[in-house]
Parts: structure tokens; C-alpha cells; sequence
């Protein structure tokens, strides 16, 4: 197992203990990070935008 997924499975397990295992494209989000594709301030954009709830409509 490489690093990055060992990572990846070290976290889901502790998620998994606070009854929130890591989804699929949470996963695939940390591989992005880890493997330096994005960095985790713009995924963290990327996730605040996405969730963020609009109120000037």
C-alpha cells in the first residue's frame, strides 16, 4: 500500500470511530491534496463555496 493511501485509510478509520466514515469523493478529494494535483486552501474554496447557502436570490 503507498503512502497516500495508507493516509487516506488512517484517516477513514478514525472518521469511521465518530461514526463519519470518509464517502467516495471525500477520498478522491484527499488524493488530490495529498498527490499535490490541488492544493487544501483551494479545495477548501471549492468546498466552502459549495455548500455555502445563498441568501441574495
Amino acid at each position: 500500500m503507498d503512502r497516500v493511501e495508507k493516509l487516506i485509510g488512517e484517516i477513514n478509520g478514525t472518521m469511521t470511530i465518530e461514526e463519519m466514515p470518509l464517502t467516495k469523493q471525500d477520498k478522491a478529494r484527499l488524493r488530490k491534496c495529498l498527490t499535490g494535483k490541488t492544493s487544501y486552501d483551494e479545495m477548501v474554496k471549492r468546498l466552502v463555496k459549495k455548500h455555502t447557502v445563498r441568501t441574495d436570490r
